[in-house]
């Protein structure tokens, strides 16, 4: 295998050269995986030992430039020492009490996450539940939709909002769904920024009409600008609560800490994960105004969700993007990547689309999986969510070098595909 622009690390990293001498080859490592591990992801196209800033290394000590940071979770990159100081401090202080006990950690991230949501409506009340995970969190937000005695929900064309059976209910992709089918809930998917079409669907037997503010797994797809505002007023109208899903789009990874802020909108539910921890699990479900206490004693329960060290991820994580001013950084490098992909004028890519660091490159032939393989033989890490486009959402600390390194690169990909 040729990793061109990583390069393989130095013999002179001690960290690496140990790795390289204990680990075995990635085709023992990827067989034993295949006899242990159920296969649901399929085969895993690399065995990754350390990771360290915006790069990774695999079993053999090629260096890889990850721009995908663990599908949008790695938001401050691998490693980051000050996270890596809140887990371990928190850990060797107070690990775990179950949620029959509180936390200063756990109080003081619901009261961040709160304020974040309720920032176009502070005197909105705003309570959290928080799980492990985005889809737990919007199997929070499935059950708080039930008890508003209502059970239809509307969900989006191209939606993805989890795989467990009331996440999958409202994730719209058939071959996603149909094993596993009947799933629960009445849900009628319309199609996503047409607010003519939901209007006709929605009435006051509608729990709850849940929306990304980007569909990240649907390519990165935008919807037309004032979308949000009008399904914000066609849910008051009837009733219904407005649910965003905000769990890849949210904590800086769009360059503010809701995508859907600019909208100007106050979601009645807003559910996050991904990049709240920088890869320790962790996920919230926040509910504000009437929904916020619509869930009492004994209606929901985790074991670890909440748990002290996870808050304590949570909150250096948002520390760290506050102080480092990540979000004016996310906009303006969000701009220069996708800028220098248009400017290279290259006939195989369509457009670029997308906010921020979350961004889908375009293609005119549905070759993006090859692309995305050829990207990572060369020593990029991306993926290919469809199959015509290429997703990019790289650690929101990335240089600028580097995103121009993949920049130059791509025309070679994609003449190779």
């Amino acid at each position: 295998m040729s990793i061109t622009p990583g390069g393989a690390e130095p013999q002179s990293t001690p960290a690496l050269t140990q790795v390289s001498q204990t680990q075995p080859a990635q085709p023992q490592l990827i067989q034993r995986y295949d006899h242990a591990v159920m296969n649901t992801f399929g085969p895993p196209k690399r065995v990754f030992v350390r990771g360290e800033g915006v790069h990774l290394w695999d079993a053999d000590g090629n260096r890889y430039l990850d721009l995908l940071a663990g599908l949008a979770v790695n938001s401050l990159g691998h490693a980051h020492p000050q996270v890596i100081g809140a887990i371990s401090a928190q850990l060797s202080t107070l690990g775990h009490v179950s949620n029959f006990f509180a936390t200063p950690t756990q109080i003081a991230l619901a009261e961040r996450l709160g304020t974040f949501v309720t920032a176009h409506d502070p005197a909105r009340e705003a309570r959290v539940f928080f799980t492990n995970s985005g889809t737990e969190a919007n199997e929070a937000g499935f059950k708080i939709t039930r008890r508003t005695g209502r059970t239809r929900l509307i969900a989006m064309d191209g939606s993805f909002h989890g795989r467990s059976l009331g996440a999958l209910a409202l994730t719209s992709n058939p071959a996603y769904r149909q094993p596993f089918e009947p799933l629960p809930g009445e849900v009628t998917f319309v199609p996503y920024g047409d607010a003519a079409t939901l209007a006709e669907v929605l009435d006051d037997t509608v729990a709850a009409v849940i929306v990304e503010p980007i569909q990240g797994e649907n390519g990165v797809v935008e919807p037309p600008s004032g979308y949000l505002a009008a399904v914000r007023d066609l849910t008051e109208t009837v009733g219904a609560l407005l649910w965003i899903d905000e769990v890849q789009t949210g904590i800086g990874r769009c360059g503010d800490w809701l995508a859907s802020a600019e909208s100007g909108v106050t979601g009645d539910i807003v559910t996050f994960a991904k990049g709240l921890g920088n890869g320790f699990p962790v996920g919230a479900c926040v509910a504000t105004g009437a929904a916020a206490f619509l869930l009492g004693p004994g209606s929901h329960g985790t074991t670890f969700g909440g748990n002290p060290v996870a808050a304590a991820a949570g909150l250096a994580v948002l520390g760290i993007i506050e102080r480092d001013g990540l979000l004016a950084r996310v906009r303006v490098a969000g701009e220069r990547l996708a800028a220098g992909i248009t400017a290279l004028g290259h006939p195989r890519i369509a457009h670029v689309r997308g906010r921020g660091l979350l961004r889908g490159v375009v293609l005119t032939d549905p070759i993006a999986p090859a692309v995305a393989d050829a990207a990572l033989a060369a020593g990029f890490v991306i993926n290919a969510p469809r199959p015509d486009v290429l997703r990019l959402a790289p650690p929101l600390i990335i240089p600028d070098a580097e995103l121009d390194r993949f920049v130059a690169a791509l025309p070679a990909l994609l003449d190779d595909v």
